[in-house]
């Protein structure tokens, strides 16, 4: 389970990783290895998240939410894939609580 919050959490199996070759420029593996990843994570057909959060992060995804609902992701700004893959599950992360509403402030 990947937790986003103590109330929300996603399975692992909603979440596709694949790995890239990254662009740019780069050594003598630039052509050899594939150190970038695609994080695939498809919001529309989601069973961990609620209607509204999954409306919210639609909104918020932009263009990175494909036509079909599935928000994609890349990294590549670290040069291992363990390091990569982990950027980005926490940008993911970063991205369903920013969709979380926030409880009312108590007065």
């Amino acid at each position: 389970m990947i937790r986003i919050t103590d109330k929300v959490a996603i399975g692992e199996n909603e979440v596709d990783i694949r790995f890239i070759r990254a662009s740019g420029p780069g050594g003598q593996n630039v052509n050899k290895v594939e150190t970038a990843v695609q994080l695939r994570f498809d919001v529309r057909r989601s069973r961990s998240l609620s209607d509204e959060i999954r409306a919210r992060l639609e909104r918020i995804a932009g263009s990175r939410l494909t036509k079909d609902g599935v928000l994609v992701l890349t990294a590549q700004s670290h040069r291992t894939q363990l390091r990569n893959k982990d950027e980005a599950i926490a940008r993911l992360v970063a991205l369903i609580r920013q969709a979380v509403p926030r409880p009312a402030p108590r007065h």
